[in-house]
């Protein structure tokens, strides 16, 4: 969804695998997302299956000669896994090194003891907005879906009572808030200043996050109904221990990256050098990689060798992280190659094509430009861009604040309506064992309310400043 590297970002603007005009690439694009919604809700294939063949059947419906569509969808299949794989797959280890050490038990008896029921879905969508501060999106669910089975299961909790709080606060950072790289790219597009447009943005988010995490998170409780699914969640192993990590220590060894990111983040504002020495070291030690890499090899001294864990066993709990994970891992990577392939297809120019002409405020325009986009390829970053770069020259004439506001309603519009072409659609369908219909139900009608809510206090921002 997010971790779209500059090579990635760059392959996006490739010449289209067609020439097909824009109706015919409208048709293929309703075409091939029906197919692999018919294979995955008629047929029951497994999503990864419906993925790659409804790819195939969207390059044939616009034309694409075959070898290109599959050169598209292995492309982006491989740069998906490559951004996001790697990261999903030290989540997991360090998730297995919290469960099997007892450190995760520890984090949930400590926050069922202090927050109450009502509580709980407050507490869990501060701790996912300050944490999604200044992680992607997938670092965030990786980190944070573990406590949110554990605590659902520990606390007879509805899941989506518990997780929605938790997606809207990590899907409201990632969508508006610097350092992620869509407002960053598109503050850089618009000329906006980073310090109002972060200020701007938290303004919009705080309300924003309320409405679709805590308040909706009740209808979605009732509309999908549905426990932890007991594959996904980490086995309480306190009662096979003589010790368990301190609640101190475990806190700091998830903790890590999230610090590790943010110095990061910091240092590009502050220093904004790249040749500096310190800057060149943060950039290093705060990319996804190395600091979950680094929170990892912390986690196997703090919560393994705390636990009284032998090397053997360490190394078994590792082996056994990495299996549950391969089927999240080709259909996140299969999304990412359906995208691919709408990209390459030229969908995102269409849409700019048609966008052209619209006669319409600046803001709503920026807005329904990236929900357009969205919509079309499931990238929220794609659409910044791609919007943040159709409407720059109306900023050039705008005041401080509204060219802020401009880089909000275009990131607002980038989160609308996440579905089967959104890599993040997949991840959270597998985490939390739902089908397409209850994911949509509850994960992008979240979206939705992001972005409509958050547009609607963009717009009365734009009345009073």
């Amino acid at each position: 969804m997010t971790s779209l590297s500059v090579e990635m970002l760059a392959a996006d603007a490739v010449e289209p695998i067609t020439s097909a005009g824009n109706a015919q690439l409208g048709i293929a694009v309703l075409a091939g997302i029906a197919v692999i919604v018919l294979l995955i809700t008629k047929f029951k294939m497994h999503a990864f299956l419906a993925l790659t063949i409804g790819s195939l059947a969207l390059g044939s419906f616009a034309g694409a000669a075959p070898a290109k569509t599959i050169a598209s969808f292995t492309a982006g299949l491989g740069s998906t896994v490559a951004g996001v794989g790697v990261l999903i797959a030290l989540g997991a280890i360090l998730g297995k090194l919290l469960a099997d050490s007892g450190g995760a038990d520890q984090i949930v008896d400590t926050i069922l003891a202090k927050a109450s029921g009502r509580a709980m879905p407050w507490a869990m969508v501060l701790i996912a907005s300050i944490i999604g501060l200044p992680l992607f999106f997938e670092v965030g669910i990786v980190l944070l879906i573990p406590v949110v089975l554990l605590v659902a299961k520990r606390g007879n909790f509805s899941l989506m009572r518990i997780g929605i709080p938790a997606l809207a606060g990590l899907s409201v950072m990632h969508g508006l808030i610097p350092p992620h790289p869509g407002p960053l790219v598109a503050i850089d597009a618009l000329g906006a200043n980073l310090g109002v447009t972060l200020a701007l943005g938290v303004l919009v988010a705080i309300p924003t996050v309320i409405i679709a995490g805590p308040v909706f998170s009740r209808y979605a409780a009732r509309w999908v109904d549905i426990k932890a699914p007991e594959k996904m969640i980490p086995q309480r192993a306190s009662e096979e221990l003589d010790r368990r990590p301190g609640f101190g220590a475990t806190l700091a060894t998830i903790l890590l990256p999230v610090v590790l990111m943010l110095v990061k983040a910091l240092v590009d504002i502050v220093v904004d050098d790249p040749e500096n020495h310190v800057q060149r070291i943060t950039d290093v030690i705060g990319s996804p990689l190395i600091a979950l890499l680094a929170a990892v090899i912390v986690g196997m001294f703090t919560l393994g060798r705390a636990a009284g864990f032998s090397k053997g066993r360490l190394s078994t709990t590792v082996e056994k992280s990495l299996a549950p994970i391969a089927g999240v891992l080709l259909i996140v990577g299969a999304g990412g190659g359906f995208k691919q392939t709408l990209i390459d297809a030229g969908v995102g120019q269409m849409i700019l094509d048609f966008s052209k002409d619209w006669s319409i405020p600046a803001l709503l325009l920026g807005w329904l430009i990236a929900v357009a986009i969205r919509l079309a390829t499931g990238s929220a970053t794609v659409a910044t861009i791609s919007a943040a770069g159709l409407v720059a020259p109306l900023a050039a004439d705008m005041s401080t604040s509204h060219a802020a506001l401009l880089v909000l309603a275009v990131g607002a519009g980038s989160l609308f309506f996440s579905h089967v072409n959104d890599a993040g659609f997949w991840l959270v369908k597998e985490y939390f064992g739902m089908n397409v219909g209850q994911t949509i139900k509850t994960w992008s009608v979240m979206e939705t309310i992001i972005s409509v809510v958050s547009l609607a206090f963009i717009l009365l921002l734009s009345l009073v400043l």
